[in-house]
């Protein structure tokens, strides 16, 4: 159990203070997460990893010469926001674009590939690898739906050696996705773990037991074993990386036994032995093998094997020089402190220069956002109560979280005369980083792209309009990646976008098509009473859901509808594509 803390809710920020006050020589702090401290060639691609804090020495520790460039770091377990990573991979770019490479959990591919959108944006090439080690966590023939977990380490240090050795990012995505395929990991639990200030753990395995392939934040096993002997747990493991080794295998092989918190370095190089003599028995020669703590969870009482299967270029750079706080391997001469820029100068093309009529319009986007924010309010408990049928019945909170802070910040930036993309930017990151979850990240991307997709304009023609409408619904749909059918927002947004769009080619006006968007919204999210979900939280209560709509698709078929309204009746005598700076919208 944690111990050593103030508030619980400010432990994550202050650990990661002190881990960067222990290691000046090695990292510095940036708002989101930490960056080298030591000077990084010009042209060298940044590699960026990131998670959850409660891992050390993942993510953080890894951040070094020979490794990661930089590591977005999240509060515990949690995934750190696309603010987070968007602000550290800009300080870590150092010219020659950014691989975003971190475990695949649902959180995380939201907040990564949000900020992957957002850097792209801007101009900087930005790839992402996923880590899919974790055998447990589905078959081979679902490998890309596997979780990350202790093969992190073998993904991360081949592709920050391909980094650090001056390749191109396409070839550095490529050797990475290559260590990645070759890497297999299983892991097993004794006990849970407990989060800082929580009374109990997150979980328990039953006494005398032992949970086969439970996750590092207590995702569940595969299966639960009475308490096996060392040499029958060796064994365990062993046999079952074998078994889903990848067809390309090769005779060489890096293992690595990692500790996940309590299990002590004496029974994990116990371990090792045991698993050293049967992979050698198997016709498998061990090479530079690692034993430690290396991908944690807290307090938690449990150990991971992970195999990599070498090539002769993997093995490079596997055995390639790495300098970092907690992962050293070879020798690196010293490198000089480089001077990093203030948090005001961490994210280029912040200022701009806007016209009275660009200001104006920059107020009506924040209005039309305090629109979102009141028809939330209104509806929080409805969605709230809808959300409980089949799920964990946050969805009308977790949306009031993140439109108030929208709502806040649109009404900041539009107050200092900020363009409609400036508003919007503003207001989706703030949705991002303060609501969390699925719904945040994906709002958040949506009024991210619709404000960089619109720009700084004094006026906005009909196809401006169309184009935002796209580029919001393509923001969600590539992000979380649902189908119609599976019950999501999804299943209101496509019939909004075809119906305003289809409105607007036939030569309508933005608020008459916004009027058609939002009635095919409505009766597209009473539609979905009669689905059962294939994604997401209320998936495993399927049945359950059956007759009740999906609460994402009702709160945005009432967003749309409140908007259209909104311009359809309080701003009839405004011109929103001729950007008259005269109408009701200016002075909202």
């Amino acid at each position: 159990m944690t111990q050593i803390f103030d508030n619980p809710a400010n432990f994550a920020d202050e650990a990661l203070d002190g881990f960067v006050a222990a290691n000046r020589g090695y990292v510095a702090r940036v708002d989101g997460g930490v960056v080298r401290s030591t000077e990084v060639p010009a042209g060298q691609v940044a590699l960026v990893v990131g998670g959850g804090s409660g891992h050390y020495p993942a993510f953080a520790g890894l951040v070094g010469p020979g490794l990661a460039a930089g590591s977005a770091c999240g509060n515990m377990f949690a995934s750190p926001s696309a603010g987070q990573v968007y602000r550290v991979a800009k300080a870590a770019n150092a010219g020659g674009g950014v691989l975003l490479s971190y475990g695949n959990y649902a959180g995380d591919v939201l907040h990564f590939g949000q900020a992957e959108l957002r850097l792209k944006a801007e101009g900087i090439d930005t790839r992402t690898v996923l880590v899919t080690d974790d055998i447990a966590s589905a078959p081979i023939d679902q490998i890309g739906k596997r979780r990350g977990i202790a093969g992190d380490l073998t993904v991360f240090k081949i592709a920050g050696a391909a980094a650090e050795a001056g390749l191109d990012l396409d070839a550095v995505e490529q050797l990475a996705r290559r260590a990645n395929y070759r890497t297999r990991s299983l892991g097993v639990a004794f006990d849970g773990c407990t989060l800082p200030g929580a009374g109990k753990p997150l979980f328990h395995v039953p006494a005398g037991q032992m949970s086969l392939g439970l996750g590092i934040h207590g995702e569940p096993g595969i299966s639960e074993h009475p308490l096996p002997t060392a040499s029958e747990l060796a064994e365990l493991l062993v046999s079952r990386l074998l078994e889903d080794k990848p067809d390309d295998a090769g005779h060489r092989v890096v293992a690595i036994v990692n500790g996940l918190g309590t299990v002590k370095y004496d029974e994990l190089f116990l371990l090792f032995g045991k698993v050293e003599k049967l992979l050698t028995a198997a016709g498998l020669t061990v090479v530079e093998p690692e034993c430690g703590e290396l991908v944690t969870s807290l307090d938690m009482s449990g150990l991971s094997l992970t195999l990599l299967w070498l090539d002769e270029e993997l093995e490079r750079y596997w055995a390639a020089p790495a300098d970092t706080p907690a992962f050293r391997k070879g020798n690196l001469a010293p490198r000089p402190r480089r001077e990093l820029a203030g948090p005001e100068d961490a994210v280029a093309g912040d200022e701009e220069l806007t016209t009275a009529a660009a200001a104006a319009m920059g107020r009506l986007a924040a209005a039309v956002l305090a629109q979102v924010r009141d028809v939330v309010v209104e509806h929080e408990t409805e969605l709230g109560r809808l959300d409980a049928v089949a799920g964990d019945g946050d969805h009308g909170i977790g949306m009031r979280r993140g439109v108030d802070a929208a709502a806040a910040a649109a009404l900041d930036a539009a107050a200092a005369g900020a363009s409609v993309q400036r508003v919007l930017m503003a207001a989706g990151e703030a949705w991002s980083e303060r609501a969390g979850g699925t719904s945040g990240a994906l709002w958040g991307s949506a009024v991210l792209a619709a404000g960089m997709m619109l720009g700084n304009k004094e006026s906005y023609r009909d196809g401006d309009a169309a184009s935002a409408v796209t580029a919001f619904v393509n923001a969600i749909t590539t992000l979380g990646k649902a189908e119609p059918g599976d019950k999501t927002m999804v299943d209101a947004l496509l019939p909004f976008r075809d119906a305003f769009l289809a409105s607007s080619s036939g030569g309508a006006t933005a608020a008459a098509a916004l009027a058609a968007g939002a009635a095919a919204a409505r009766k597209a999210a009473e539609d979905t009473a009669s689905l059962r979900p294939l994604k997401g939280r209320a998936r495993p209560l399927a049945e359950k859901s059956l007759g009740h709509p999906d609460p994402g698709a009702v709160s945005f078929g009432l967003i749309a509808a409140r908007v259209s309204d909104y311009f359809n009746s309080e701003l009839s005598d405004y011109s929103l594509l001729a950007g008259s700076a005269a109408g009701k919208g200016a002075q909202a």
